[in-house]
Formats: structure tokens, sequence, C-alpha cells
């Protein structure tokens, strides 16, 4: 059994691998974005119809304009990178809803939803363009997809482990089976979420500046964003970086960024 189980594995590595955008780090990817996106268009329809849209037409209306700005930016350099395809299934959507929470979104397929609680931290245009910029890498470099490829995996994972301790007492079974839900969830799912984090953070200030957005904003607004206490959360226990981190590794990936800023800034 665990030799048919690990070619299985081995197979599905080999055969399901792909590679994010500019950062060239490997992925695993085993649905195929046709799945992914038809599950995204009805998870983004069912929270649109269950939130207010933003009366502020002002804002509504910027947000828009940051969105198509890096969104045609991004398209352009894949374009150029005869990367047509990385983007022929992306239908961008850009949304303010009335909500007071910190937080924005973007789903599988680039439909990007800011919550008017965040734009005391952006405050200007190039700060809504920092947090464009990481919501729309998270879309291009397909986090969702391996998100839930990642689960599936795990999923197996678990089924494996039940039938390998089949013949084991009932409480030995469930107490393992429970150490490997917790192992897989600290070990797995929520590092490499902070991993997602920090690329998008990496791509977003490499987006923002294809769009002519200069990327020193982002470490401004992050610093804002830590006064207001979004980083109070445990980091070993969140699946986002801590401020400080964050903060640490834009500086350090700022340069790069810079590389993108057309000539005229």
């Amino acid at each position: 059994m665990k030799k048919y189980s690990s070619l299985f594995v081995l197979t599905i590595l080999f055969t399901a691998c792909s590679s994010v955008l500019i950062t060239g780090r490997k992925q695993l990817l085993l649905v195929s974005d046709s799945e992914i996106l038809a599950m995204s268009a009805k998870s983004y329809k069912q929270f649109i119809d269950s939130v207010p849209p933003s009366k502020d037409k002002v804002n509504a209306e910027l947000i828009r304009k940051v969105g198509q700005n890096i969104s045609t930016a991004v398209e352009k350099y894949l374009k150029e990178q005869k990367m047509e395809a990385e983007i022929q299934n992306l239908a961008w959507e850009f949304n303010l809803v009335k909500d007071t929470t910190v937080n924005a979104f973007c789903m599988p397929g680039g439909k990007v939803v800011f919550f008017e609680g965040i734009l005391p931290m952006t405050q200007t245009e190039a700060g809504i363009a920092v947090v464009m910029g990481h919501e729309i890498a998270h879309a291009v470099a397909k986090h969702s997809n391996e998100r839930l490829s990642q689960q599936l995996l795990l999923q197996y994972g678990a089924a494996i482990t039940d039938v390998l301790l089949s013949n084991k007492s009932e409480i030995t079974r469930v107490s393992i089976n429970t150490l490997y839900g917790i192992g897989a969830q600290v070990g797995v799912l929520l590092p490499y979420s902070r991993k997602h984090e920090y690329e998008a953070d990496r791509l977003g200030l490499i987006f923002m500046a294809m769009a002519g957005y200069h990327p020193n904003e982002a470490v401004e607004f992050w610093k804002r964003m830590s006064a207001n206490g979004s980083g109070s959360v445990l980091e070993f226990m969140s699946t986002h970086p801590s401020d400080e981190k964050r903060i640490a590794k834009m500086q350090e990936v700022l340069p790069e960024a810079l590389q993108y800023l057309p000539a005229k800034q």
C-alpha cells in the first residue's frame, strides 16, 4: 500500500507542477482553471448579493480606476512575455462594498472587492494601488488554486493514514488522525498561506510599479496598518505574516520593484 501511495503522490507532483510568474516558485495545481473559476463565480455572486454596494461613488470609481490601471499593465507585461494563456480566463471586476472591516480580497478570475473599512488605511490613490497590486497578485499567481490543491493532497494523505491504522484501536486511530489534522494545519497550510502573502506582497509591488505607482508607498501603508493593530494576532497561528516582518520583506524587494517603474517615474 505504501509503495503504491508513494508512487501516486510522486505522479501527482510531477504532472501538476507549475511556476509562478516572475518569482519562479514551483507550485502544485491539481484543479483546472475552469473548475476553480466556476466555484469562484458562484461564491462571488453569493457574496456580492449579500453585501450592499458602497454609496461612496468617488472612492468606488477610484478603486475601479486603479484596478484597471494595474490589471492592464500586468496583462501588457504577460503578452510581452508570450504568456497570454495566463490571462485568457481573467475577467476583472473591481467593487467597493459597504462594510467597516479593514480588508480586501480577490477571487480567482479577477474579482476584486474592497471594504470601506480599509479606505482610512489606503488614504490615497497610491495607497489603494498597494492593496490592489497585492490582491491582483493573488489571482495572477493562482494562489487559491494552489491552496485548494494542498487541501486535496492533505485529504488524500489523511485517507491513507486511516487505512494504514485500520488494525489499531478506535482510540488510537482517532488520536493519531487528530494529531495529523493539527500537524497538517500548522505545519503545512498556514505556513504556505504566509508564503503566499509574502509572494503577493512582492508581486504586488512589481505590479503597482508597472502601472506607474511608486512602490515605496507600500511601506507607509503597512506602517499605518501596524499602528491600527492589524498585527496583533500571533504570527505562528496566523495565515498572515506579522506587520514587522512584512515591512522588512517589502524593503528587501523594493529595489526589484523599482526596476519596473516606467522611465518617466
